[in-house]
């Protein structure tokens, strides 16, 4: 179905989380005055809510027990008071409201009970149908005309036509996973209306090692690691957790955490060095001192069958070889140059990425239009108004464990609700 000339209240660009919640923010906010307001959603994808749809492996990890500005990335002046907007109880309410009840899991993420993502998109898009709003996929916007002069609203044009509309809404997401939709086109609109977007890198993205690493050998297999990120030779980032080895280098929650600074490095062209520590309790002195007290007290025990004491024996025996040690060495017999070396691997083990694994990879996109252009009260651009920023699109960027989709469901609601109050101010709908 196509579109052409039509005059509508809102637009929000972009039908992924943040989009829904504004629209349905909108709509609600809207149900709650004398007059009805026309609200269309348009999204380039064919199918919309894909990114929903593949989170949390499926099941959706819609947000986190305890969400706080030290899990994002940008400015937390902002972050801390558009999240004191819109709390978890006010998403798990708001869910429920939907009928999707959430449970919280060991790690404080909170999925829907029925374990499946598509639980959560159908009540998203059966609440838009609920409050009458228009859902139009595969409508790419392709230009988007400000206020001016001579027009009071917006001109949007798209691959089915023109639209004319009071209000935009751009929450187009990221450039991760392009086949969701969210290609970077937003960024595009949002530059020609004057606004700055920082440099866009992939974060919370597994990385790549050089073929000569043993991480295939090591495919599947996880443990706990301390790693540390170094650009030009300061410390920038340093976090723990769990760490996946796979057949192309290394995944899980510290690496898709941590990748963020490396790529931003590399984007910049700065030198960026990434270490592990595998016994993250102990520095290396510690390390140090409980090996030799080991030589000490088991002087023919093989190097191998001490460090497994620690570390799960296939990985410590891998990295043994990988430094041209062999793991049946007593460890009585181990010249000093060998266990100084063999420590250092243990505890700052330096990772030879090569790259990062990209975009169709990465959970979500580092940078973006800058905070400080947006009203945190509102969302609402600092530079055109009736223009409203959300979710992705912004510089800001939370760690793995739903802060990320919190993020999206907080800003979804401030715009919202900040629009369709302010068409009702405006005057009459343009029904």
């Amino acid at each position: 179905m196509s579109i052409h000339d039509d005059k509508y209240d809102v637009v929000v660009i972009g039908a992924g989380a943040a989009g829904l919640a504004a629209a349905i923010s909108a709509g609600e906010t809207a149900a709650k005055g004398d007059r009805p307001q026309r609200i269309v959603l348009l999204d380039g994808a064919k199918a919309i809510g894909v990114k929903i749809l593949v989170s949390g492996g499926g099941r959706c990890n819609v947000t986190h027990d305890v969400v706080t500005p030290a899990d994002f990335f940008g400015n937390r002046h902002i972050i801390k008071n558009v999240l004191a907007a819109f709390s978890v109880q006010a998403t798990i309410d708001w869910f429920a409201s939907m009928g999707v009840e959430l449970k919280r899991e060991e790690t404080g993420k909170l999925f829907p009970v029925s374990d499946k993502a598509r639980t959560v998109l159908t009540a998203l898009t059966g609440r838009c149908h609920d409050l009458g709003l228009v859902i139009r996929p595969d409508h790419r916007v392709t230009g988007l005309e400000g206020p001016s002069e001579s027009r009071s609203g917006f001109v949007l044009y798209h691959t089915h036509g023109t639209l004319h509309t009071r209000k935009v809404i751009l929450a187009t997401g990221g450039r991760s996973i392009p086949k969701s939709g969210s290609d970077g086109v937003g960024y595009g609109l949002a530059r020609r209306l004057g606004h700055r977007v920082t440099a866009t890198v992939p974060a919370l993205v597994p990385l790549v090692l050089e073929d000569t690493m043993f991480h295939k050998t090591l495919s599947g297999l996880s443990l706990d690691a301390e790693l540390t990120t170094v650009v030009k030779g300061r410390t920038v980032d340093c976090r723990t957790g769990s760490l996946l080895w796979t057949h192309f280098g290394m995944s899980g929650p510290v690496v898709m955490d941590a990748s963020r600074f490396w790529t931003l490095a590399h984007e910049q062209g700065e030198s960026g060095e990434m270490y592990g520590n595998f016994l993250p309790d102990q520095t290396q002195e510690q390390v140090r001192s409980w090996f030799l007290e080991q030589a000490r007290d088991n002087p023919r025990r093989s190097i191998g069958k001490t460090l497994s004491q620690a570390l799960p024996q296939r990985f410590s025996e891998t990295v043994i070889r990988h430094i041209g040690c062999d793991a049946h060495t007593t460890i009585c017999q181990l010249p000093r140059k060998d266990r100084d070396h063999l420590l250092e691997a243990f505890t700052k083990f330096r990772f030879p990425i090569v790259h990062d694994r990209g975009w169709n990879y990465a959970e979500v996109t580092a940078g973006g239009v800058p905070l400080e252009e947006i009203s945190f009260r509102t969302m609402e651009s600092k530079l055109v108004p009736g223009l409203y920023l959300i979710g992705e699109i912004l510089d800001c960027d939370g760690r793995i464990g739903g802060f990320n989709f919190q993020w999206a469901w907080a800003t979804g609601f401030l715009a919202g609700r900040a629009v369709s109050a302010s068409v009702r101010v405006d005057g009459e709908a343009c029904l």
